[in-house]
């Protein structure tokens, strides 16, 4: 018997412990497989996936796909956390330049990658109800548009001089805090947040895990011809993620599983995102996934 052609799916995936399994085909299928671009960091994908649709399968950060719904590009999530990290650590300043605490933040020039980003979402909110720093008090600067076309930035935000380097600009004292990311890239650099780690644990602790960065998400068609095709992956992720020896049966795990574990993530950046000009509605978890990733757990 003449076994049925596989799906192929073009396929937009960082290599990252919990998809090393998958990408080197250690977890296989009889479904589907994978045409794999070459692009050495997923966020440099995420542009040609929202704005021109390259992709058919992938992870996409999830403050780019609650802006790329509403502009109607043809994905849907399905139910996995690709990329989960507390968020309170990445944001930096210049010690060497005085003291400065989150609560003094607002006023102050704070850069960060793009408006739009997934990090500086979960920042913002997070300095609000943590340090009662309403976003719109800071003059935030940015380096980069959205990745979805099309998006304007609110009236508080600027873009820098074409050229400039926010690292750069944070250390000569034209920004007074950062958006810098995970590591920091200059040693006279130091977290903003005292004792970052341990806020991150307490945020995970009291809202439901660690924050959502990047989900899975399948092009539309296919997940409404193909429910099977929802299913492998959703197994194949499952699988990868267990490979690599990453727990994800705690609470407060980075990487979740199923609509009900990231319910309480999802619902926050959600909100987040329409309190900060990035979505014009707040919209329910569950209308982000179809009927077949509804039913995975």
């Amino acid at each position: 018997m003449t076994q049925p052609e596989k799906l192929r799916l073009h396929t937009l995936l960082g290599t990252h412990p919990n998809t090393k399994a998958l990408k080197s085909g250690a977890v296989a299928s009889d479904l589907v497989a994978f045409d794999f671009a070459d692009i050495p960091v997923a966020n440099r994908g995420f542009k040609p996936m929202v704005r021109q649709h390259v992709f058919d399968f992938g992870e996409l950060a999830i403050g780019t796909f609650l802006q790329a719904r509403v502009a109607g590009a043809p994905y849907r999530l399905i139910p996995a956390t690709v990329v989960g990290r507390g968020q309170l650590h990445t944001i930096a300043y210049v010690p060497a330049r005085g003291p400065l605490a989150p609560a003094d933040l607002a006023g102050k020039r704070v850069g960060v990658r793009a408006y739009s980003q997934t990090t500086g979402i979960w920042l913002r909110g997070m300095l609000e109800e943590l340090y009662g720093v309403d976003p719109e008090t800071i003059d935030w600067v940015t380096f980069e548009d959205a990745h979805v076309a099309g998006y304007q930035d609110p009236p508080f935000v600027r873009r820098a001089a074409e050229g400039e380097d926010l690292v750069k600009m944070l250390l000569d004292g034209a920004l007074d805090a950062a958006i810098v990311g995970d590591k920091f890239p200059d040693p006279r650099l130091a977290p903003l947040v005292p004792d970052p780690e341990a806020a991150n644990q307490r945020w995970a602790e009291t809202h439901g895990g660690v924050p959502i960065n990047h989900m899975l998400v399948l092009r539309e068609e296919i997940a409404a011809s193909r429910p099977d095709v929802v299913r492998e992956l959703f197994r194949m992720i499952r699988e990868s993620t267990a490979a690599g020896g990453l727990p994800t049966d705690d609470a407060t795990a980075a990487l979740r599983f199923g609509i009900e574990p990231n319910r309480r993530s999802l619902e926050l950046i959600i909100d987040y995102a329409f309190r900060q000009k990035l979505i014009p509605e707040r919209v329910g978890v569950d209308s982000l996934f179809d009927d077949t990733a509804r039913g995975l757990a």
